[in-house]
């Protein structure tokens, strides 16, 4: 049987291999897919040693996903914009690298909740792996504009000058979000993990803001609870994106698209 995995550190509240069984099951595919607790200091090994042992995929989380991009030579140009990789795809010629997490986004936005990126100014905050990881295919979208916001602004410049010549995008601290107002506020951090909130101004939700959090619970996550109390129009949280990406890397393995929809509503049950 063909195995499959999800690495990271840690990996028990993966809920990869619930989603890939219960994608396997939907479009009778036979395989195996078991999460790998991976030491810090020995992920090139566990890689090494997957692919050794005929392994044909693997998903890559916390904290490795920068590590498989360089250890990559074949790496898509999502990719390689990304910085990251969360998918790799093995076969008899070698392996290749993709990140698969900013198509999860926009398909959880586009399909699942019918949004409408094309022309609207986005407020992405954060800049970290994710928000790398999601700003080419969002920009695929042809928004009016992106605005990256951190808290540390040099860090947003960063991502802001890579992106640039794939559309308008620009970057600003968190103080300087006062007053502007968006269409989309997407949270890129990990402060609902925390229980906290970013240091931006209320001002940034209005009545017709949509906001998404890339965080996800079994309660509103503290961002879309305040996102919501400032009245906005619509709040969403990431169990979506965690699905549609890894239908993604099902399909890059299986060739085979499952229907996420079903696989949503029995975690959602779940959490």
């Amino acid at each position: 049987m063909d195995q499959y995995a999800v690495m990271g550190n840690p990996i028990e509240h993966s809920k990869s291999p619930t989603i890939h069984g219960l994608f396997a099951q939907q479009t009778g595919q036979q395989l195996n897919y078991e999460k790998m607790a991976v030491p810090i200091d020995g992920f090139i090994d566990a890689l090494n040693e997957f692919q050794n042992k005929g392994g044909k995929g693997l998903n890559i989380t916390v904290p490795f996903k920068e590590q498989a991009w360089q250890w990559l030579d074949d790496k898509s140009q999502r990719a390689e914009l990304a910085g990251a990789v969360n998918t790799l795809i093995f076969s008899e010629q070698g392996c290749r690298g993709e990140n698969t997490d900013g198509i999860g986004l926009v398909t959880d936005l586009l399909k699942n909740n019918k949004a409408v990126l094309k022309d609207k100014k986005i407020l992405v905050l954060g800049a970290g792996g994710a928000v790398r990881g999601v700003l080419g295919p969002l920009l695929e979208q042809c928004p009016e504009q992106i605005v990256v916001a951190n808290r540390t602004e040099s860090k947003a410049d960063k991502l802001a000058t890579l992106f640039s010549p794939f559309g308008n995008i620009r970057a600003c601290g968190y103080d300087g979000l006062a007053d502007q107002s968006f269409d989309w506020v997407i949270n890129g951090t990990s402060a609902s993990l925390k229980n906290e909130l970013p240091a931006v101004p209320a001002s940034i939700v209005g009545a017709g803001t949509c906001v998404y959090d890339m965080m996800y619970g079994n309660q509103m996550t503290p961002f879309n609870q305040w996102a919501e109390k400032n009245g906005a129009e619509q709040v969403i949280d990431g169990l979506g994106m965690l699905v549609e990406q890894a239908a993604e890397s099902f399909y890059l393995w299986r060739g085979v698209r499952p229907d996420t929809v079903s696989v949503m509503d029995a975690l959602r049950s779940g959490l």
